[in-house]
């Protein structure tokens, strides 16, 4: 296996976007980088080869203290720098992440009674429960919100749900699921806290994927399963409850491209520079650092504009008349950095050439999982057409 020499050089933060985070932070990402490479880098190949996701790492992630960075009082970038460095080391565990914490426990945060926050708040933080997010469906991807066949039918002070998901990440271990089905009478939307043990619930994990295989993905089927009124998540009123936390999702994601291309350079810059070729470095060909400094550009710029809608996000904006929508903002942000991402992890692999296919040296690993990037969270299609429907008033959704 080729080793690159141990020297000096420039990371993929090229403009220094970690030196605007205060020093507490700047320390709390230095103890998450020392985490990821004891406990996760050495062991990410084996895990996403046997397709086994690591239980055995949650009591460990959890004592790091980054659940939803944002609600305790950390920068808005500090959290997506959180989501870009995880996904540097393993873009399944960041996933994994981004599914517990971004998606369970801020709907927790953001649509859970006093009662439901007091009886799952600090059990999720901790990871001595874990969640997924239930809404893609068979038939219904980018089409969900209009939609949705799942349905909740109320009985009483129960639920009654019927109906599939799929692509549930988490979904063949969780304890709980943000489940979001539609009641037939009203059409209305509501999000359930469901306990994923109930009678009723059947998960079967999703075989043979060539991405995120580390990812315990699940196709879940609900048969007349009853959810006490209790567990009804309390803040949502309509579909428009889900875009929120989507729209937060989907930044988190631009970030995880961001990582993906950190990772991307990471491993092609040490091979060329280790790789000999010639009887000289692969570093020292013209069209190496041509390609080098291709994947450090688009990572650099992809990494300025998840930056920007980030602080965006987070109220760093005072809207005018004609300005961008939120969820064109974010849209856009995922649909660039993906596309960017997909260039720097093609560049990244060709220049491994054959070892660029087996994951010995990462960069396979690297790039199927980007794939999975490029895909969720909105295609890179979809979200061009959000971002379409936002600078000229016409939609081409129907």
């Amino acid at each position: 296996m080729t080793h690159a020499p141990q020297l000096n050089l420039p990371d993929a933060d090229f403009y220094g976007f970690e030196a605007l985070l205060s020093e507490t932070e700047q320390e709390k990402l230095a103890q998450l980088r020392r985490f990821l490479a004891d406990e996760v880098l050495p062991y990410a190949d084996t895990w996403w080869n046997e397709a086994r996701f690591p239980a055995e790492l949650l009591p460990k992630l959890a004592n790091l203290g980054l659940s939803t960075p944002v609600q305790q009082g950390y920068s808005p970038l500090f959290a997506g720098l959180v989501i870009a460095e995880i996904t540097r080391a393993d873009t399944s565990i960041a996933t994994f992440f981004m599914v517990h914490h971004d998606l369970f426990v801020e709907a927790l945060h953001a649509f859970g009674s006093e009662e439901q926050k007091d009886r799952l708040l600090d059990d999720a933080r901790a990871l001595r429960i874990t969640g997924a997010f239930a809404l893609t469906e068979p038939e219904h991807g980018s089409d969900v919100a209009g939609g949705m066949a799942t349905t909740a039918v109320r009985d009483g002070d129960t639920w009654i749900l019927n109906g599939t998901k799929r692509w549930i990440g988490n979904g063949t271990f969780c304890d709980y699921m943000v489940l979001w089905a539609k009641e037939p009478g009203t059409g209305r939307t509501r999000g359930f806290l469901l306990n994923a043990n109930l009678p009723g619930v059947t998960r079967t994990r999703i075989e043979n994927k060539t991405a995120l295989r580390t990812v315990q993905n699940a196709d879940i089927v609900l048969t007349d399963v009853r959810v006490p009124e209790a567990d009804l998540l309390a803040g949502v009123d309509s579909f428009d409850d889900t875009k929120q936390l989507l729209r937060g999702s989907r930044i988190m994601v631009g970030w995880q491209a961001v990582g993906a291309q950190m990772a991307a350079f990471d491993v092609a810059r040490d091979y060329a520079v280790g790789r000999l070729q010639f009887g000289r470095p692969l570093a020292s060909f013209q069209l190496i650092q041509q390609q080098l400094v291709q994947m450090l550009g688009n990572t650099v710029a992809s990494t300025g504009m998840l930056a920007r809608v980030t602080e965006l996000e987070h109220g760093g904006y005072a809207a005018r008349s004609g300005s961008p929508g939120e969820m064109a903002r974010a849209a856009l942000a995922k649909s660039y950095a993906s596309a960017r991402m997909r260039e720097s992890v093609a560049i990244g692999r060709s220049l491994l050439g054959g070892n660029g296919i087996v994951t010995d040296y990462r960069m396979a690993r690297i790039f199927a999982d980007a794939e999975a990037i490029y895909t969720y969270e909105g295609t890179y299609e979809i979200n061009s057409l959000i971002v379409g429907r936002d600078i000229t008033g016409v939609s081409a959704l129907r």
